[in-house]
Order: structure tokens, then sequence, then C-alpha cells
């Protein structure tokens, strides 16, 4: 009687095949802001990357610089690109790639090696030449560590196969594996099951998750998130008399203070015709600036709606102005407090009754507020898994960090659900709330238990990238 070749549980699956304990396999979490990076099994990711890039003129053509110094230094014509959409979906693979390959190698893994026929350190002699014949020139960056990916809920078809073909065949890691980031934003809070909403910088998302699998039919997005309360701040700053300035710091050579509302007293950089940032280099830095308001100025409102009443008969509105207002200064020397201004900037995410807008940025639907993207996705699942999920919400992402936020949505749904038990789950720590699913991928490829999963490179050339749709659901 013959043994079959069954593969048991009890023995360590091969190392070189999958990445055993030996080997120290990466995390890669690409964002619409930032690309995060590390290696498995610790806390934080050791490269963030900024997904934006610079797009410099040379000579003819123009050259693409990755790094937050090269994003923030006004070259002479310098413009601002992003490969991934405001939908969390990769557009340009060619640079998301080069980009990806830069948070990898400028922090975790060697630079690959130079050619040695074109980095100016040898003679250029025939018998160099003959040798480098048939000698691959460049070193791949992963090698020696597979690779976990994470992905957007609502990725699909090529978006899902391209990161493995771009894994194996440019960088040669040995495994691979692509996580959904809702999945992995469950794992970092310790919850198989959960519904995870992840309010990023372009969106927002409403993920549920039971058993560890994506419920892929209640998934819900909106574009009401942190580029979404900036521009409702940009309406605010143009809409008050007199208009409040929005003006860069590398716009400015010096300021002098100046009382709080009276005008800036700054003067201002010039650049020479012909060389000024391209409007895509100032929207980033205006960013920066809005950025900093929306963490140390802007708070939800909370008990009740904005524009609601009280139990005292009067307005939210007129309480609201009463309360203590807080002071920002610009980078030109304005400096003003800003009292129901905090609240009105966020407050469209809850109700879409006290949105500022114009032509250019139009009313969103009451369907994209968070409440309401809560609702149709829970209406989407099982009616038996939904009160164990209303008392597993994890709240996550950087723009679910402005004060107030987790309390408001918990009022807002018990309004809704007054049965069930209202829970929410938010990491205290900031770097654990920015950066969850990067740390549940961390968690979930250093389990002994997980090494069994990873895609294999030798099945990935017997099956192709296909290989991602049946294996990583």
């Amino acid at each position: 009687m013959t043994a079959t070749n069954l593969v048991s549980n009890s023995v360590a699956p091969n190392a070189a095949e999958y990445g055993g304990d030996e080997i120290s396999a990466l995390v890669l979490d690409p964002g619409y802001t930032v690309v995060r990076g590390g290696f498995a099994g610790e806390d934080v990711p050791k490269s963030v990357v900024p997904s934006f890039y610079a797009i410099l003129p040379s000579g003819q053509e123009r050259r693409h610089v990755y790094g937050e110094n090269a994003i923030h230094t006004p070259s002479p014509n310098i413009e601002i690109g992003n490969p991934i959409s405001k939908n969390g979906i990769v557009e340009d693979w060619d640079t998301a790639t080069n980009l990806w390959e830069h948070a990898i190698t400028s922090r975790l893994t060697n630079a690959k090696a130079s050619n040695p026929l074109t980095n100016g350190l040898n003679e250029k002699t025939d018998e160099l030449k003959q040798e480098m014949e048939g000698v691959e020139t460049q070193e791949r960056p992963l090698e020696e560590n597979p690779l976990l990916m994470t992905e957007t809920g609502w990725n699909a078809g090529k978006g899902r196969e391209k990161p493995i073909e771009i894994a194996m065949e440019n960088w040669g890691a040995p495994a691979f594996w692509l996580a959904r980031s809702g999945v992995l934003s469950a794992f970092s809070c310790g919850k198989p099951s959960a519904l995870v909403v992840d309010i990023g910088a372009a969106s927002t998302s409403v993920t549920p998750v039971h058993d560890g699998i994506i419920l892929r039919k209640g998934t819900t997005r909106s574009p009401l998130a942190g580029n979404y309360i900036s521009d409702q701040l940009r309406q605010i700053f143009s809409s008050a008399q007199p208009p409040i300035p929005l003006i860069p710091h590398y716009l400015i050579n010096s300021k002098t203070p100046v009382d709080a509302g009276a005008p800036s007293n700054a003067t201002y950089r010039t650049f020479a015709p012909g060389t000024e940032p391209h409007p895509s280099f100032r929207a980033l830095q205006e960013e920066r600036i809005l950025t900093e308001f929306k963490e140390s100025v802007v708070a939800v409102w909370s008990p009740g709606r904005l524009g609601g009443h009280n139990q005292q008969g009067g307005t939210n509105l007129d309480l609201a102005r009463t309360q203590a207002a807080r002071p920002f200064e610009m980078p030109d020397g304005y400096n003003q407090l800003f009292g129901v201004e905090r609240y009105r900037a966020v407050e469209s995410l809850f109700d879409v009754k006290m949105v500022l807008s114009d032509p250019s940025n139009p009313a969103p639907s009451p369907s994209q507020t968070l409440p309401a993207l809560i609702q149709h996705s829970l209406s989407q699942v099982d009616v038996d898994i939904r009160p164990h999920l209303l008392a597993n919400i994890v709240v996550v992402g950087g723009s679910s960090l402005i004060y107030g936020i987790n309390d408001r949505l918990k009022q807002e749904l018990e309004a809704l659900y007054p049965g069930p038990r209202v829970r929410i789950f938010s990491p205290g720590n900031v770097v654990e709330r920015k950066f969850s699913s990067w740390i549940g991928g961390s968690i979930l490829a250093s389990l002994g238990t997980f090494h069994q999963m990873w895609i294999s490179k030798k099945e990935y050339d017997e099956h192709g990238p296909g290989i991602v749709e049946k294996r990583c659901k």
C-alpha cells in the first residue's frame, strides 16, 4: 500500500517556496496620499512615501522624482502627479510600479545595482561588454522577501492581477498575497468580524467583514472624506468678509506679526517668467495648510445636528457661536479665531443640508453621508449578522482623527438603530489609526499559519496572474 502525498499541517512549508520564518515578508499598503511599506511583524511601517510625485522638465523629456523632498521643493516648472485615482484604483501602472519600488528600496531593501557599463565608474571596453553579456544587469529588489500587498474592497479585474505580475516579473518576489484593506483593518483591532469605516483623504468606505471574509455586496464608498472637508474649508475662507487668504509657505519671503483679523504684512516671493511651478504644485502646498487646520482647529459638533434645535429650544448654530473659538495662523501671518466655522466644515459628512457648494463643488447627495453609507451597507448583508456588525464598528483612516467624529457617529447610528447595541472601536494611537491596514497586514503575514497561504513563484508560473482571483478572495 503506497502512502499518499498529503500536505500535513504539522510540517512547516518549504521555506524556499513560501517564505517561512527565516525570511522576512514585506507588507506594502498603497493609498491615495501615502504608500506604507515595512517588514511583517513590526509595529509600524518603516517606509512612508507620498503617493504624489514631482514631474520635472529635463531637456526635451520630463522625469519623475519621488519622495517628500521632491514634491515640496518649488523647482522651476515643477508639476505634481499621482498614479492613483481618487477612488483608490491605479490609473498609471508604470509610474505606480516605480513609486512602489522607491518605497521598498529607499528604506527596506537595497536599491537596484547600477549597470557597470553606464554608471561612469568603468571604462567602456569590449572585454567588459563581453563579460556583461548574458548577465542580468540589475538586481531585483524582492528576491528574498515574500510580498503582501493591500487593495481596496472594490478593486477588480486587471487591478487585482497587475500587482502579482509586478511582484513576480519585475521584483522577483518568491511569494505573494493580495489582501483587502478592510479585512486587514479589522484584524489590526483583533476582530475577525467587523463593520470597517475607513475615512481617508480621497474617499470614505464602509466594508462589512465576516469571519475574515469581505462581504462585497455590502461594500459602499463616498467621496465625502478628507479632501472634501478641505474643499469645504476653501469655501468658508473665500466667503468670509474679508476673504481669508490661503497662501502657501513657498510664496512667502518674510512676514511680521499682526493682530487677529488684521490683513497680513508679508513680502512675497516671485518667479522669473516661464519658471513658475504648475498650479498642481500650489494645490498640494495649500492642502498641507488645510491638513494642519483640520488637525488643530476643525471639530465635529455634538450632541445633535449643527442645523437642528437643542433641548433649550434654541438652535445648535447659536449654541456653537457661544463655544470657545480656536486660533490659527496662516503662513503669511494672517491669524483669526475660528468659532462656528470649525464645526461647519465637517457637518455635511452627517447632514447634507449644511453643505457649502458652488458650481465647481456641487452638493453631494444624502446617500453619500456617513450614516447613510453605513445604513446602505448593513441593508445588503444577512439580517442575522447585522447586530454583531453594529456591535463591532471599527473606525480608521487619517480623517477619522478629527475631534469628536466617533461620538457623533455613535449618536447618529443609535438614532437609526434604537434596538441593537452600537459599539465603536477606534485605535487611540494616531499611528494605529492612520496605518491600520498596514498593521493588519503585518500581523497576518507574520503568523505561522499564514505561510501555507502564500502564492509561490512556482504556482504563478503554472497558472499565471489569474491565480489571484481564485486564491485571494
